[in-house]
């Protein structure tokens, strides 16, 4: 069979790429090897179920942003995971069911199996022999959990990133590997289930892409909520007593620590194995990402990849992006040429990140003035209605009052973040938020105060500078 596009995979890059060819009338085939379970990992095991599970950790118990120190902890101990896992399988159900929705609406052929390359032109499916000739192809085979050679994944008490959605018993103890987005996202998640949590890592910071104000301000929020951080000293040895069943890590500098569980989020690696890419002259990385160009082509310019395989910056929202612009390209459809480089990032931890533009370190790296304006959600009425007492927005611009960056944490922060992206789209001044009105009352509101405090760092600098 003969098609103009082949997609390998079904996650965001894969249904958004075979859409947007079917949309405009190319004859499109997807090879999913965990059909009917469509989605990739963002259905499957990575965003959506980790972030189903957060809201699920919070109704249950009884908290939403006010502190883990008041929690209502409801349940009875250890608590069941199927109790938390309830909504998570719902959203996941209904998600695939979607999707399903969509491909079937598109028209988009579907074959369950495993895709190899046979050569430039055609793809195999393993699980039954038929072959697939294509025009074009997009890889879309995202990426799945990296496991270092040295934790003893076999033990049932050690988790990557995706078997920790498994998990039947809520731990009284987890030690967290990594300080990434994965590693912090459930490190909050199990703290507000009353997990004992202890998070380990060689680097000395967490989430050290930030602005560095809210790396600090998140950092302290986790300790002052219980959670233990250890960084600065990587973990070399993970271990399981086998009488006893405790966890032990240790670490280069001889510390050690203890749990009940451990989550290793070290990171993600792409699914290319038994591709057969190498033949074709496609060489991934060491962690599996393929190289593309800026439509991303492969060095096989007929072959496109998008989303997690291709590595950084491995989000949902950007990955659907790239499977569009990669078939506008080879379909010569120029209504769509490129990714927006200015993008939101959602970290959904407790309390939540968000931020689009620069951050103050990008700046002074790059000797560029700028200004920063600040709102507490403490002195904000919805804020104060929410319990909100650490969350803070921040707007950082330039001497001409233009804005370059805004940053968030606390509730809501990712959907309050578009506010701030819209803006900056637009090449606007903090003027915009100080002509705007907003519903009271709402954390929308921040953006005023935010943009009212600019003001008075201006006038601060000026009055400085005439002193």
């Amino acid at each position: 069979m003969t098609y103009d596009l082949i997609v390998i995979g079904s996650g965001p890059a894969g249904e958004k790429g075979a859409a947007q060819a079917a949309y405009f009338g190319k004859k499109t085939a997807m090879v999913e090897k965990a059909a009917p379970h469509l989605g990739g990992a963002c259905t499957n095991t990575g965003t959506l179920p980790s972030k189903t599970l957060r809201e699920s950790a919070l109704a249950l118990t009884g908290m939403t942003s006010r502190g883990l120190e008041a929690a209502v902890l409801a349940l009875p101990r250890p608590f069941a995971a199927a109790t938390l896992m309830h909504r998570e399988r719902l959203v996941v159900t209904e998600e695939r069911s979607r999707i399903a929705r969509n491909v079937d609406r598109h028209k988009v052929d579907l074959f369950p199996g495993t895709a190899r390359f046979v050569d430039a032109h055609t793809v195999e499916v393993a699980e039954t022999g038929q072959r697939l000739q294509g025009e074009y192809f997009l890889i879309a085979t995202g990426s799945r959990p990296h496991r270092p050679s040295w934790i003893p994944f076999d033990a049932p008490e050690i988790y990557d990133s995706d078997e920790i959605l498994e998990i039947e018993t809520i731990p009284e103890s987890l030690i967290v590997l990594g300080s990434g987005v994965i590693a912090c996202e459930y490190a909050c998640i199990f703290g507000a289930l009353g997990t004992h949590v202890t998070m380990m890592d060689g680097r000395d910071k967490l989430l050290g892409f930030l602005d560095g104000e809210v790396g600090e301000r998140f950092a302290a929020e986790l300790e002052r909520l219980g959670l233990w951080l250890r960084l600065g000293d990587a973990p070399v040895r993970c271990e399981v007593d086998p009488a006893t069943r405790v966890c032990s890590v240790s670490t280069e500098k001889g510390r050690t620590e203890t749990a009940a569980a451990v989550l290793a989020a070290a990171g993600r690696s792409g699914n290319v194995h038994g591709l057969g890419l190498e033949a074709l002259g496609i060489m991934p990385d060491k962690r599996g990402n393929i190289a593309v160009n800026e439509h991303f082509q492969t060095a096989v310019p007929h072959i496109y990849a998008a989303g997690d395989v291709i590595g950084f910056p491995g989000l949902a929202s950007t990955s659907m992006e790239q499977g569009r612009v990669a078939m506008c390209h080879a379909f010569k459809l120029s209504y769509k040429t490129r990714v927006n480089p200015l993008f939101p990032y959602g970290i959904y931890t407790i309390p939540e990140i968000s931020y689009v533009g620069a951050n103050e370190e990008d700046l002074k790296s790059k000797g560029i003035d700028y200004l920063v304006g600040r709102a507490s959600m403490r002195e904000n009425a919805r804020g104060e209605i929410l319990g909100a007492e650490s969350g803070f927005l921040k707007i950082i611009f330039a001497p001409d009052k233009k804005i370059l960056g805004v940053h968030g944490m606390g509730p809501q922060v990712t959907e309050l973040i578009h506010i701030g992206e819209m803006a900056l789209l637009q090449g606007a001044t903090i003027d915009i938020f100080i002509d705007a009105v907003f519903n009271y009352p709402t954390l929308s509101e921040l953006y005023k105060y935010a943009a009212y405090d600019g003001l008075g760092a201006i006038a601060r600098r000026k009055a400085t500078a005439t002193a």
